[in-house]
C-alpha cells in the first residue's frame, strides 16, 4: 500500500489484543500509548478466500518521542491537510472509523465483480 498510512501489524503468539496494538504503535512510532480504545473493524477477504479482520485501537495518551522506523517515516499531520498527503488507498475511509462514533465497521465488499467499502 502506497502512501501515508495508521500503524498496525500483528498480534504474537501469547499476546493480547491490548499489548500487541501498545509493542506495534512503539515500534513504528517510538510512542508509548495507553489506554488504547477498540473504535471499530476492518475486514476483507484475502486472495485466498479467507477473511482478514484488523482491530482498529485509537488514544490520546502517550508519551515518548515520534521517530521514524524500518517501517516507514512517521510525523504528525493536521487533519485539516491529510488531503495534501499522498494517503494509502483506502486512508480517508478508515480514518471516519476512528473519528465519527456512528461507525464501526469498515468492511470490503464484493459487488458485481467490484470491491466496494462499506462503513456501517
Amino acid at each position: 500500500m502506497a502512501g501515508i498510512a495508521f500503524p498496525g501489524g500483528h498480534i504474537e503468539k501469547g499476546e493480547s489484543f491490548h499489548d500487541s496494538v501498545v509493542r506495534e504503535v512503539e515500534e513504528e512510532t517510538g510512542l508509548r500509548i495507553s489506554h488504547p480504545i477498540l473504535c471499530g473493524t476492518k475486514q476483507f477477504q484475502t486472495n485466498e478466500n479467507e477473511r482478514y479482520v484488523v482491530l482498529l485501537y485509537k488514544t490520546k495518551k502517550f508519551s515518548g518521542e515520534l521517530k521514524s522506523s524500518e517501517e516507514g517515516e512517521v510525523f504528525w499531520i493536521e487533519k485539516q491537510t491529510l488531503t495534501d498527503y499522498t494517503l494509502a488507498s483506502d486512508f480517508l475511509e478508515m480514518y471516519k472509523v476512528f473519528i465519527d462514533a456512528s461507525i464501526s465497521e469498515f468492511y470490503y465488499q464484493r459487488q458485481e465483480g467490484k470491491w466496494n467499502i462499506s462503513l456501517l
